[in-house]
């Protein structure tokens, strides 16, 4: 053992050279391979850097690019909308021309003594109904024109229905949202109607059941609607306590649509200054419009009439002192129009009328509703609560 210890002595410190050796060589290579790493890393994270700010270059560009061809764009609108409303004012004035015309076309001479006396005799016979009528009848007035519109504001669906009591003509308004339902609201005024944010202010009246269509009414404190279900049952619901008062099933057998155009409406009732009617259609004519006069109170029919107005494209109607307006417009909604006009009374055949326009609107109605004390219609069209004001003159006048 003495004799090993010079040559461990010896040993050692060249194991120990090797040894670090080994070690220096690893560390070298591990300090390369990290150097690529990063080398590597950095190009890549210059090419990044150079995608994005290409990517952005680009994207500004291509904003600009939008940004031009949307004031191109509303350039173009501003220039189509002058077009369109200068186009508005013509074909308004060409409709007051034709009427102006129709006005002042005068009969064509007759040569024969027979047809004026005829004729005479026709005009003998009106004066005497005129006169028949105004003792009959308070009630003298007909639609002269749609003057002027005032949307309120938009709420609930695209159908509904929406007034005030029609005896009244102020006070609460009442809202029937949609073509079925079993809770109408009302609100104290208008006011709070145009005021408030939805229902807020409307207090909720539960019916006794669930109306169908768009044809109720509010008349002398009650709502008159006609129930959701096989048969055409009216209901009368004493208003603001939603208790039924009355119910009925019409005697009008097969009911159909009134207005092909609003196909949920089977029946529809309507208030004038004479009391309370039901606009409608049966399948024994189901190419016309129907009109009965109600009992507001006892639910009863008391008279019908055919009348000559179409269904076809016919979306709503209302009654002005026993003559009948029936409102039309297109399967793609334009400019709705009084187009048929149905007197009880005789007092107004169909071609005095003039044809009426409704102020410049494109769009739909789903229920019109007269207000006898206001003049005003109270139309539901596309989900928008709309006041049109209406100008009279006498019957007798015509």
């Amino acid at each position: 053992m003495a004799s090993m210890r010079p040559v461990l002595l010896l040993v050692l410190p060249v194991l120990l050279l090797v040894l670090l050796g080994l070690v220096g060589g690893q560390q070298q290579a591990l300090m390369d391979y990290l150097e690529r790493r990063l080398q590597a890393i950095e190009e890549r994270i210059s090419l990044w850097h150079e995608q994005t700010t290409r990517y952005a270059s680009e994207l500004r560009e291509a904003k600009q690019a939008l940004v031009l061809q949307l004031e191109g764009l509303e350039k173009s609108k501003e220039v189509q909308r002058g077009e369109l409303d200068g186009l508005g004012t013509r074909v308004s004035r060409v409709e007051r021309e034709m009427d102006f015309l129709e006005t002042q076309k005068e009969a064509q001479p007759c040569v024969d003594v027979d047809e004026k006396l005829v004729e005479q005799q026709v005009t003998v016979a009106k004066e005497k109904t005129k006169l028949k009528y105004a003792k009959l009848s308070g009630c003298k007035d007909m639609l002269e024109n749609v003057k002027g519109m005032k949307i309120l504001k938009r709420f609930g669906d695209s159908e509904g229905v929406w007034g005030r009591d029609m005896s009244l003509g102020a006070g609460k308004v009442y809202i029937f949202n949609g073509s079925s339902d079993d809770t109408l609201y009302q609100f104290p005024s208008l006011r709070d109607f145009t005021s408030s944010s939805g229902t807020t202010l409307g207090t909720p009246i539960r019916l006794p059941g669930q109306w169908r269509g768009m044809g109720h009414v509010v008349y002398r404190s009650h709502a008159y609607l006609l129930e959701e279900g096989a048969e055409p049952r009216l209901l009368k619901v004493s208003l603001p306590g939603g208790a039924l008062a009355d119910s009925s099933v019409l005697p009008l057998v097969e009911l159909l649509p009134p207005y092909t155009l609003t196909p949920d409406t089977l029946l529809d009732l309507a208030v004038d200054e004479e009391g309370l009617w039901a606009i409608y259609a049966t399948r024994t004519d189901p190419r016309h419009v129907a009109l009965a006069k109600m009992d507001a109170d006892t639910l009863a029919v008391s008279h019908t009439w055919s009348t000559p107005c179409a269904r076809e494209n016919a979306e709503a109607a209302f009654v002005v002192c026993g003559t009948l307006y029936v409102v039309y417009n297109t399967r793609l909604p334009g400019r709705s129009r009084v187009q048929c006009v149905y007197d009880v009374g005789e007092l107004l055949a169909a071609d005095e009328a003039p044809l009426t326009y409704f102020p410049r609107r494109q769009g739909a109605h789903s229920s019109l509703k007269y207000s006898p004390h206001e003049k005003l219609l109270y139309a539901w069209g596309q989900g928008y609560q709309i006041l049109y004001k209406l100008t009279m003159r006498s019957k007798l006048d015509v």
